[in-house]
């Protein structure tokens, strides 16, 4: 450091943050004024770092990203000011050689455990590298919290926001001469329940810690295995006691993904049983037909620091509203999101599945983009719900008129599941979504699953009706809802009312009503106009 660059920020930068910031500090007594110690703080602004150091009553070393020392004014003033350089995303020998002769020459060291700077929602996993270096110092450890730093900067400008910071009582490890790497991450796992404690002390959100999901079909009890393997302590909730007894029994749902062991950890039990007040995480795991029951019977006892996560691929009846929308218009939860993607239920257990989370909260999706990542999952995050959610519809609706098409070849297939997927196309867009959302992984990409998975309700749905049984014995064949037979009547009454021209997706609802038999659907679906009549977005 600079000492005459270290006064000059102590009598200018210091009160500025204090007055601008209306800083408000608790816990600086935890901070030894001399020996060694090391800060352990979340990061969500570049601000942290003098943040943290203006409730030190020393001088405080920290890392910075290498980038910001390659102009050589800029990194000269940092490094005056006690900043040293680290390579994020890898492990930087350096940098950790760097941090541990400065503690152990009796200096306080600041680091930040996530790695990164973490914008929004709960605070994320540490990294092992606070304690491998709180092992290998012998140092004090003082978890600490920042809360309100990220909504400081817009662009250039530094608004005067509200900013808190806590500083919790020191942590001591015995010191370990190369400690193993389990070692030094059960070390960062102590650690790091201690800075989640101040950052919650002060407001922050917690991370998701508990869930119940409900309805045990193969989705519900495939995503509650799921949630348990990400850690989390889950509840699985059946409609009937005698079902949840004897899935505690057997150790898996033979009804509906008889090849899927449950977690040990994972608890079954009915809806009436759960105390939803206290859950963390709503899983709504049911057919969009069940939605208004099961919303009219859960939604006053979901707490409103709950957030919810809907799976329902339709809409609901009787105006065709999204599910989300129709969640959210009736449960007081902190916020609501929606599961799209191809995710079959078994596969998606055993070999994990690409999903896309929709949420217009932004401290939610990340929050749950983690929880899913930690399950095996590969996560793409987005706000376009309304695309996430149409597309969905149009795959199922798609497929269905692919199954029922089917039997007079590939092309008759391909033809009925482009027409009714391109006529959805124009709906989303029509209602706000975005192409590309509907062009990947929640449209075209969950048809491809969806078409080609032969355990596909929507598929076998569709081959029923080709073989003409009669729309509202297909459940009852299937042993389950198959969305789409809800979804098509309701995207026909939609689509008519975004004034979109719906020919092969008004068919397939006359033959899921029954006012058309399924060679009277293929011969209107060869007579229906070409696509290039049609506008196409």
């Amino acid at each position: 450091m600079n000492k005459v660059v270290l006064l000059l920020a102590h009598l200018t930068i210091r009160p500025a943050i204090l007055l601008w910031f209306r800083l408000s500090r608790t816990g600086r007594e935890h901070i030894p004024t001399r020996g060694g110690v090391l800060l352990a703080s979340n990061h969500r602004s570049f601000l942290d770092p003098w943040l943290v150091a203006v409730c030190a009553r020393r001088p405080t070393y920290f890392m910075a990203k290498r980038e910001l020392f390659d102009k050589r004014l800029q990194g000269w003033f940092l490094n005056a000011l006690g900043a040293f350089p680290v390579c994020r995303g890898e492990s930087d020998e350096t940098a950790t050689e760097t941090a541990r002769l400065l503690l152990e020459r009796g200096e306080a060291v600041l680091i930040f455990p996530e790695g990164t700077r973490t914008r929004s929602g709960s605070l994320r996993r540490p990294r092992r590298g606070i304690g491998r270096l709180a092992l290998e110092a012998g140092v004090p450890v003082v978890p600490i919290a920042v809360l309100g730093s990220e909504r400081a900067r817009r662009g250039w400008r530094i608004r005067p926001v509200k900013i808190s910071v806590r500083c919790g009582r020191p942590l001591t490890f015995p010191r370990v001469e190369g400690p193993s790497r389990r070692l030094a991450t059960e070390v960062s796992e102590r650690i790091w329940p201690c800075v989640e404690l101040q950052w919650e002390w002060l407001g922050g959100l917690p991370p998701l810690r508990t869930a119940a999901v409900v309805g045990a079909g193969s989705m519900g009890t495939a995503f509650a295995a799921l949630l348990a393997r990400a850690g989390l302590d889950v509840q699985l909730g059946c409609r009937r006691a005698d079902q949840a007894a004897r899935i505690r029994a057997e150790g898996r749902n033979d009804d509906y993904l008889p090849d899927v062991e449950l977690p040990p950890e994972l608890r079954v039990a009915t809806v009436g049983e759960i105390e939803f007040g206290g859950i963390d995480l709503v899983v709504l795991a049911v057919p969009s037909r069940e939605l208004p029951q099961v919303v009219a019977r859960l939604g006053a006892r979901i707490g409103e620091r709950s957030a919810v996560l809907v799976l329902a691929k339709g809409l609901v009846a009787p105006l065709g509203t999204r599910p989300t929308s129709y969640v959210e218009a009736r449960v007081a939860a902190r916020a609501v999101a929606f599961l799209g993607g191809p995710a079959h239920a078994g596969e998606a257990v055993e070999h994990g599945a690409s999903v896309v989370l929709a949420a217009a909260d932004e401290d939610l999706r990340p929050q749950l983009a983690e929880v899913l990542e930690r399950a095996g999952l590969e996560v793409e995050e987005t706000a376009d719900i309304v695309g996430v959610e149409l597309g969905a519809c149009a795959k199922n609706a798609a497929t269905l008129a692919a199954s029922v098409a089917a039997s007079r070849g590939n092309n008759a297939a391909g033809a009925a599941a482009g027409g009714v997927f391109a006529e959805c196309f124009e709906l989303a867009l029509a209602q706000g979504a975005r192409p590309a959302t509907l062009a990947g992984l929640a449209g075209v990409g969950d048809l491809v699953g969806t078409v080609l998975a032969t355990g596909s309700r929507n598929r076998r749905a569709g081959e029923l009706l080709a073989e003409g049984m009669p729309a509202e014995q297909v459940p009852d064949a299937l042993g389950c809802a198959a969305e789409a037979l809800d979804a098509v009547p309701l995207l026909v009454d939609a689509l008519g009312a975004a004034g979109v021209d719906c020919p092969a997706t008004r068919a397939l609802s006359d033959l899921i009503a029954g006012e058309t038999s399924a060679e009277g659907w293929f011969e209107r679906l060869s007579g229906a106009p070409a696509e290039g009549d049609r506008r196409v977005a």
